[in-house]
């Protein structure tokens, strides 16, 4: 992950203002895209949003690296590589744990509502997304580790360029969510057609090699596995881009029809 994903700026008007903003009787402050208004003191109720929106942030940045972390143990034939992937998928559980934990208890003592309660029910489900994901490449890095003694078949028919290309969603719509960018999260969600084309074109090419020679069966359905875990983060990465619409609109829309 290139510098700019290390602390990412905060979102605008749903990180915003306290419990009390939100009564009718007054308007919601409009703020600069990103930030959270100034405050003197910060509420508890503040630093619970700011809390669940860091760890959610920081599972998006802890899943990039682990899907190129994974896709660099297969071209590496790095076996204990893949192994670290897999073990460091148990530290993207416990923040999402922790994050949902966090969630519940705002929503039982602070009652949000409207748009504030969109905002963290939003949340819950991208952390759900995110922890799948890590599961996702967790597999991937299983498979690499297998994978690992022996000679790669055909450079291993473009799994690299597909891992690649999902880091980079992933990525991509995590910036959306930081900025709440609707248009930026269909961009995104776009990008999924793309996946799809190139998991598709590996799984015929590997299907080709696998019938060609007996020897080749064992390490193709590795590969075609690793191509689908990889797949369905790029599906996942859609359902994140359908949940910033939603939080941006409160509208529903299917970006993958």
């Amino acid at each position: 992950m290139d510098d700019s994903h290390g602390s990412g700026p905060h979102v605008s008007d749903a990180f915003g203002g306290s419990f009390d903003d939100l009564s009718p009787a007054r308007p919601i402050p409009v703020h600069e895209p990103g930030f959270l208004p100034s405050h003197g003191v910060r509420t508890a109720y503040d630093q619970e949003i700011a809390e669940i929106k860091d760890s959610v942030l920081r599972m998006g940045s802890m899943v990039e690296d682990q899907i190129r972390a994974a896709i660099a143990a297969l071209v590496s034939h790095d076996a204990e590589a893949a192994l670290k992937v897999i073990v460091d998928d148990r530290n993207i559980n416990e923040v999402q744990r922790n994050a949902t934990a966090l969630i519940a208890a705002t929503i039982a003592t602070q009652n949000p509502v409207a748009r504030d309660l969109r905002y963290l029910l939003t949340l819950d489900h991208v952390s759900y997304e995110l922890e799948r994901m890590g599961d996702h490449a967790g597999s991937v890095a299983k498979q690499a580790r297998k994978l690992a003694p022996h000679a790669p078949l055909k450079d291993y028919v473009h799994l690299p360029l597909l891992g690649e290309r999902v880091a980079n969603q992933v990525h991509g719509i995590i910036r959306a969510l930081v900025e709440v960018d609707p248009a930026g999260a269909r961009a995104v969600a776009a990008l999924d057609d793309e996946v799809d084309v190139l998991y598709h074109a590996i799984f015929d090419e590997v299907l080709v090699l696998m019938r060609a020679d007996p020897a080749n069966v064992d390490p193709g359905t590795r590969i075609l596995f690793a191509a689908h875990y990889l797949e369905r983060i790029g599906d996942r990465v859609t359902n994140i881009a359908e949940d910033i619409v939603f939080l941006a609109s409160g509208e529903v829309e299917d970006l993958n029809p």
